[in-house]
């Protein structure tokens, strides 16, 4: 493969010599030491006359065929949340559509599925009309036949009071759930909107409330996902859960320390960083799953880089790259995204991420992706 020039944050522009071969493996035996899932993304439909401001139109036949491609790895799918821009151009009405889809799909090719529930039908409302709201998202994912993940609420955010409204919502929620559930603690970093959730802006007071309702019901609670960006908190969460509740970590940037575990346990997966990191996650528990941490973390560890690239301020638009990332390993024909979020990173991080994806050998198709991000950089006016 010939040399490419790729921008960095300074508008220079530096060589890079692409891979010549893939490192992707192919599927393997199912996972036995940890459940992972991996949070997917939507593929929008880039033929449809839409405006950001419009209803997202979506490519079902891409979006269903990236879900078997992770399935086929062995990992799960958790559907409908922030990675598929749910509240950030995909409303309730098209995740009501992805949920049903999904988990049909789910069932013929057996593969596993968690459904996103929250109350993005409101614009805001007080605490009962907001636990209606949920009740409605709930009953469709278990009626889709999907596990569902209360994921934090916006609107729950700006109308409670204190504590004493997340404890009634969720205990309400909790008692009428079919199946146990996965909470899930979306932090501000991820949402601003979800600031001071729990009911304090401290977060060891919020993480008392959290505990809080989980104790109440840990026969209704199956994990809690955490999304803080922060280890030693979640760790500490960890070493706190009822007997038989399992910690998901959420924390695109410190996940295989936290996956490993330690002496006193470990976390599962549930990642929108797996999503571009799909095969290459699935050898490294694979390696778990026989005792070989060490392997483990040879190959997950330099993988963080790339993550915490695509997680970077504002975290909000990791969507973004790893929608990109997708188009260049030949996921997509295409790089558009619902809501015309492909426009929310830069050049120089494009560039920087194909160069981390490439490095690890990320790209099915290595020469695919040097073409796809040759015709990145023509858009923009780099000369080849």
């Amino acid at each position: 493969m010939s040399v490419i020039q790729l921008p960095g944050t300074g508008g220079e522009l530096h060589a890079y010599t692409p891979r010549s071969e893939s490192l992707v493996r192919a599927a393997g035996a199912p996972f036995t030491s940890r459940t992972v899932f991996s949070a997917a993304h939507v593929v929008a439909d880039p033929y449809a006359d839409v405006s950001p401001d419009s209803a997202a139109a979506v490519d079902w036949d891409a979006t269903l065929a990236f879900r078997r491609h992770l399935w086929s790895h062995g990992l799960g799918v958790a559907e409908a949340m922030d990675t598929a821009q749910r509240g950030m151009g995909l409303d309730w009405a098209g995740a009501a559509e992805l949920i049903r889809r999904s988990a049909a799909e789910a069932r013929a090719v057996g593969g596993r599925i968690a459904c996103g529930v929250g109350t993005d039908q409101l614009a805001g409302g007080s605490p009962a009309e907001i636990r209606k709201a949920y009740e409605e998202q709930l009953a469709l994912v278990e009626e889709s036949g999907a596990q569902a993940i209360l994921m934090a609420s916006r609107a729950l955010a700006a109308a409670a009071t204190g504590p004493e409204d997340y404890l009634e919502v969720y205990g309400q929620l909790l008692r009428q759930s079919s199946e146990p559930v996965i909470l899930h603690w979306l932090g501000p970093m991820f949402d601003p909107a979800l600031e001071g959730y729990w009911g304090s802006s401290d977060l060891d007071a919020a993480t008392e409330v959290f505990l809080q309702v989980i104790a109440a019901h840990p026969d209704k609670v199956d994990g809690i996902k955490v999304s803080l960006l922060d280890a030693r908190r979640e760790i500490a969460i960890r070493r706190r859960l009822p007997q038989g509740v399992r910690c998901y970590t959420g924390d695109d940037f410190n996940y295989p320390e936290l996956i490993a575990g330690d002496e006193q346990g470990f976390s599962h997966a549930l990642l929108g960083i797996f999503d571009p990191l799909g095969p290459l996650a699935a050898e490294a528990v694979r390696a778990l799953d026989t005792g070989d941490v060490q392997g483990f973390r040879e190959l997950l560890d330099p993988t963080v880089e790339l993550s915490r690239h695509l997680f970077q301020a504002p975290t909000r638009f990791y969507k973004t790259g790893v929608v990109f990332l997708a188009w260049l390993a030949g996921h997509q024909s295409h790089f558009t995204m619902v809501g015309g979020l492909q426009s929310a990173r830069s050049l120089p991080h494009f560039a920087r991420a194909y160069e981390l994806a490439d490095g690890l050998g990320l790209f099915p198709n290595p020469e695919l992706a040097e073409t796809r991000m040759r015709t990145m950089l023509s858009l923009y006016g780099v000369a080849r």
